[in-house]
């Protein structure tokens, strides 16, 4: 009796193991596409003047930093500070991703690229932290800019 339920808790344990296979590697490439998407809809929202567009795109925990002393914490400190950018019938900057890599657990991405001035010179580089919050919806969590070197 006991070599039978010695069997029947080894075989049960094994059939838990196949049950449980580790999870799939994420498909690096069809990530990098969604957080590249998702960080030109971001910019996009800019273009259109929508700031209740930006504001869908920022975590709740966001952290931007404005400036060299001043953090900006939390979804709603962040979209008060960017309304004014908002306010103007013409977009005061752009930017667009240049650059997207994302962790093998599919969880962050890093985007960059340049931030351009209303008349398309360049006049900084933004550095975004996406996270994966579901399936195929990245939220910005941490954002920084930094001056383009003349």
């Amino acid at each position: 009796m006991r070599t039978i339920v010695l069997t029947i808790a080894t075989v049960a344990m094994l059939l838990a193991g196949c049950a449980s296979a580790p999870p799939q590697p994420a498909d690096q490439a069809e990530l990098q596409r969604q957080v590249m998407q998702t960080e030109r809809a971001f910019a996009k929202t800019m273009a259109d003047r929508d700031h209740a567009a930006f504001t869908t795109f920022l975590a709740e925990e966001t952290v931007f930093f404005s400036g060299p002393h001043a953090t900006l914490r939390g979804k709603q400190a962040v979209a008060d500070a960017w309304k004014p950018y908002y306010a103007k019938p013409a977009a005061p900057f752009s930017w667009e991703p240049a650059e997207v890599e994302v962790l093998d657990s599919g969880t962050l991405a890093l985007s960059t690229g340049p931030v351009y001035d209303a008349k398309g010179k360049i006049i900084a580089t933004f550095n975004s932290i996406w996270r994966q919050e579901a399936p195929g919806v990245w939220r910005i969590v941490f954002d920084k800019g930094s001056d383009v070197c003349n």
